[in-house]
């Protein structure tokens, strides 16, 4: 559970979402969510010690989902 709790403190950065795989992708984001909701209950049941790190993490699944839509965008307009 520690581990967790550093990987959602740090701000994941462009340049190291555009290194990630696709699958590597996909399985970050079920990670960060999974994170995301753990936060979130914990928050609601008694509240925790740093809450921006909710933030931050929902603000990390978006730009992983942003870049895997960009992704799965890029072969279709390559086909147009």
């Amino acid at each position: 559970m520690e581990l967790k709790t550093q990987i959602t403190n740090k701000k994941m950065k462009n340049s190291e979402i555009l290194e990630l795989s696709t699958e590597e992708l996909v399985a970050r984001i079920g990670e960060e969510r999974a994170s995301l909701t753990k936060l979130k209950f914990a928050h609601a049941v008694s509240a925790i010690e740093n809450p921006t790190r909710i933030t931050k993490v929902r603000k990390d699944v978006a730009r992983l989902t942003t870049e895997l839509t960009k992704r799965k965008a890029a072969p279709a307009s390559e086909k147009n």
